[in-house]
């Protein structure tokens, strides 16, 4: 494996070197943040996952979810299916009930997204790890590919693609937040499914739509189905692309 992963950040080196896009070739802990513009506890959260979001060994991302919308705000970054993602986090970890702000460190702790010591002790404790090697790399034409190399897998895992915005500021008019100017960090605009890694080395292309080519970065999360835990994880600007 250490032979395989010697080639594979190799090979990446020179992708970098001939042009492509910038792309991050150390292991990544991947720091999940939900949160929502319609909750009133939640910017504390969001201006430190902003922090979090400048560190080049994290994946940091916001998960904005939209079970705050009736209170008198849509959050305009919200979705349904990130919603659905932190309630099979609950269930794996034998919660009752979701909330926001919520930070889940590498697919298996969650701490509260505004509790910087324990943030921080999570992500300390994820560290160290031998992670499976992971890449993603823009080959033209609002395309990128992801290469996830060998290893040993305690059973399946998804490969998902996640493509998101680096910074948004959004005058908010009503609900909780009402007349605040609210900054965004990471927001996720686009999160699917690519395959199913079982252990074998894999390159996948994908194409991105008109939408995700006008974001300014995406990423790779390759993450145990049974357990959730994040096996490997890379992230590429794509401002280089354009």
């Amino acid at each position: 494996m250490v032979r395989i992963a010697a080639a594979f950040l190799l090979a990446l080196a020179t992708a970098l070197t001939a042009g492509a896009a910038t792309a991050d070739d150390r292991p990544l802990t991947v720091v999940e943040l939900y949160t929502s513009q319609g909750c009133n506890s939640c910017p504390p959260a969001d201006a430190f996952l902003g922090e979090l979001a400048e560190r080049d060994d994290l994946l940091a991302l916001s998960f904005h979810v939209d079970y705050w919308d009736y209170i008198g705000w849509k959050d305009p970054f919200a979705s349904r299916a990130h919603s659905d993602r932190q309630r099979q986090y609950a269930a794996r970890f034998g919660m009752r009930y979701v909330y926001t702000p919520q930070m889940v460190i590498d697919g298996v702790a969650q701490v509260t997204g505004s509790d910087r010591s324990a943030v921080l002790a999570g992500i300390k404790k994820a560290q160290g790890r031998d992670p499976v090697p992971v890449a993603i790399e823009a080959t033209g034409s609002g395309s990128v590919t992801v290469t996830v190399g060998a290893g040993n897998a305690g059973g399946p895992a998804d490969v998902w693609l996640v493509v998101f915005d680096r910074e948004h500021a959004t005058d908010v008019r009503r609900g909780e937040n009402r007349g605040r100017n609210l900054r965004n960090f990471n927001v996720v605009r686009r999160f699917e499914r690519l395959a199913t890694w079982h252990g074998e080395a894999l390159t996948i292309p994908a194409a991105m739509s008109e939408g995700s080519v006008a974001s300014d970065a995406c990423g790779v999360i390759v993450q145990e189905q049974r357990s959730g835990h994040v096996l490997g994880a890379a992230s590429l600007s794509l401002a280089a692309t354009r």
